[in-house]
């Protein structure tokens, strides 16, 4: 077997400091109770989207579109899809909006696609955005949540890019997990018979699952220890411990060569699951 570990890189020394000095001031305000979040949102986008505009300038002038745009910035300026969510913690979501807000329009910025910055500026987000977030989270851009609130986050969790994190249910993620590009984890359903028949259900991904290239886990799943589900799969139904699953529906088609005894349990093929 190859191993080939991530390179360590670090971007040039004058760039570093540049980048640690706006970071430091992020996460100095963060901690500070007294800060507005919706203005320490809007401020931080408009530096990042006009950096040749005062904050003080008067807008008056600009055309509309323009006006539009910078009232954009301000998150009380706009509306996200889960606030329109029946269910929703309006006090838990509105001390987060500004920072979701914040983190989605830093991806899409200049200097979203900027890795060095993004993780770290995500990691300063996260505990401030999530119901818990453990060491080394690393999330690359262009991740959305839903409430956030919702959303455990373990250590050593990795999140690539595109990935749809629906914590409207709730979602676990365990220690040392991976969520590979343009994967979708849910934790609400809605009825065959009646669109606004919500069945809201816990997602759990124990520690050191993997799920790859576009999978889809759905409401309520379980995906046991060291489980897998492969590119492309949907996951209906619980992933057990130390098994790998693809296809749609996804089923079990091996099992990991380092399983305990106790998980060498047939595979879906085995048994002849045509389900």
């Amino acid at each position: 077997m190859v191993q080939r570990p991530l390179r360590p890189l670090t971007p040039s020394p004058a760039a570093t400091e540049l980048y640690d000095d706006w970071l430091g001031d992020i996460e100095e305000r963060l901690a500070d109770p007294a800060t507005d979040r919706n203005e320490l949102c809007r401020d931080t986008l408009r530096d990042l989207y006009f950096p040749g505009l005062p904050r003080d300038a008067d807008a008056t002038a600009l055309s509309p579109a323009a006006r539009a745009v910078l009232a954009t910035l301000d998150p009380r300026g706009v509306t996200l899809e889960p606030e329109y969510y029946h269910e929703i913690d309006e006090e838990r979501y509105y001390a987060r909006k500004p920072l979701i807000w914040l983190w989605q329009m830093f991806d899409r910025s200049p200097l979203g696609g900027n890795v060095h910055v993004g993780v770290r500026l995500r990691r300063i987000l996260a505990p401030h955005v999530f119901a818990k977030v453990g060491a080394n989270f690393k999330c690359f851009h262009f991740v959305e949540v839903s409430f956030g609130y919702n959303l455990e986050v373990g250590d050593d969790v990795v999140i690539h890019r595109n990935v749809l994190l629906d914590d409207r249910g709730g979602i676990r993620l365990g220690n040392h997990v991976s969520i590979s590009d343009y994967a979708s984890i849910f934790s609400h359903t809605h009825s065959i018979d009646d669109l606004i028949d919500v069945t809201n259900a816990r997602t759990v991904l124990e520690d050191h699952v993997r799920i790859t290239y576009g999978a889809m886990v759905l409401a309520g799943v379980h995906v046991g220890t060291q489980g897998m589900v492969g590119a492309r799969a949907v996951a209906t139904r619980d992933v057990r411990p130390y098994h790998v699953n693809v296809g749609v529906p996804a089923k079990s088609v091996a099992v990991k060569s380092f399983a305990p005894e106790e998980h060498l349990r047939k595979t879906s093929a085995d048994e002849g699951d045509r389900g």
